[in-house]
């Protein structure tokens, strides 16, 4: 099993250790509301992203005639 050659002295160890950390995410105010929200993303409280509300978009989707209804499963029932 492998072991250390040398002990780690408390300042390396530390040095080591400067990078572990948290950093604060970086909040925007909202264009309509005001509140603070991350960037690049749709306010929670209002729905707006960019000047455009995006909570009451409706996508239409196009239903094709040329896909079959799905198939009803056939139960398997054992005869004596």
């Amino acid at each position: 099993m492998a072991v250390p050659f040398r002990k780690v002295s408390k300042t390396r160890r530390d040095m080591r250790r400067t990078h572990y950390k948290i950093t604060a995410n970086g909040l925007v105010e909202c264009t309509n509301c005001g509140a603070k929200i991350r960037p690049h993303r749709a306010c929670p409280k209002c729905g707006f992203y960019k000047g455009a509300d995006t909570s009451k978009k409706v996508v239409e989707t196009k239903v094709t005639e040329e896909k079959a209804p799905k198939k009803a499963k056939a139960s398997k029932k054992t005869e004596e």
